[in-house]
């Protein structure tokens, strides 16, 4: 029997063991099952432990199901045309005027010099030694009325109105600040404002410049930032078109206008 070769990894080596014994016995069945036991306790714990790491890309997937997408981060990718090219004989556009105040104020002429007449009959030194400009004493009426001279009080103040400074996002404002026009208008302004840098041109660049900026209380922009860079002139273009674009209609919160943080992606695409 000890010359014989027994597979130490199947059951066979069992009957050996438990020759002449009772197998009714717990530990020949235990052991005879053990194999079996162990498969089955790894592909549970297998699959345990794969599932512990899915779930919460599962559960992603099932509320990005649910939820409707923010209008506000909806990317557009715009197909630029070349730049033509610059003809110096071209003249400066005008000097755009700044815009109307909203409250009317008194817009003061400039002085204008005019000649008149001198005075034939100055007022002479020694008239001056004969006038009484001081005080005079005004006999009173019985008959009169009652005259009370006491300077007069200047009131409650109103408590004057401090600006708001703080930067709001976005999302949390009762309403959002917008482009005039829309968003699809703010897209279009961009695909014709855009001019694809040409060392990005030479190099086939494409991609997304991410941007961002505060929107002020009269709807300028400013804090321009670079959040993510695509290099090749890009960045450097994408601010060029923000700082010049139109004023947008600004955030509200508590009836009054604020400042607002705003992001949003700008896309580079060579036309095919």
């Amino acid at each position: 029997m000890l010359g014989s070769k027994i597979d130490l990894f199947g059951n066979d080596w069992l009957d050996v063991v438990f020759d002449q014994k009772n197998k009714t016995y717990g530990a020949y069945q235990l052991r005879r099952e053990s194999n079996s036991n162990t498969a089955k306790a790894l592909l549970m714990a297998g699959t345990l432990f794969i599932l512990f790491f899915l779930a919460p890309k599962i559960m992603s997937l099932i509320k990005g199901q649910n939820t409707i997408d923010d209008p506000v981060e909806r990317q557009v990718t715009v197909a630029i045309q070349p730049p033509p090219a610059v003809n110096p004989e071209t003249p400066l556009p005008k000097t755009i005027e700044p815009p109307k105040a909203r409250e009317a104020h008194v817009k003061f002429p400039p002085p204008i010099v005019v000649d008149r007449p001198v005075d034939d009959d100055p007022v002479m030194i020694k008239d001056l030694a004969t006038a009484n400009p001081g005080q005079k004493t005004i006999e009173g009426d019985i008959e009169g009325d009652i005259v009370i001279n006491v300077t007069p009080g200047e009131g409650p103040k109103q408590k004057a109105i401090t600006e708001d400074k703080t930067v709001y996002e976005f999302r949390a404002l009762e309403v959002q600040p917008i482009f005039p026009g829309g968003m699809d208008k703010f897209y279009n302004y961009l695909s014709k404002a855009i001019r694809y840098p040409a060392p990005a041109q030479e190099s086939g660049i494409q991609g997304k410049v991410f941007v961002s900026f505060i929107i002020e209380t009269n709807g300028t922009l400013t804090d321009l930032k670079v959040d993510r860079k695509l290099g090749f002139g890009t960045d450097e273009e994408a601010l060029r078109v923000l700082k010049a674009s139109p004023r947008w209609i600004p955030g509200i919160q508590n009836g009054r206008a604020v400042r607002v943080r705003y992001n949003i992606p700008i896309s580079f695409s060579l036309a095919q």
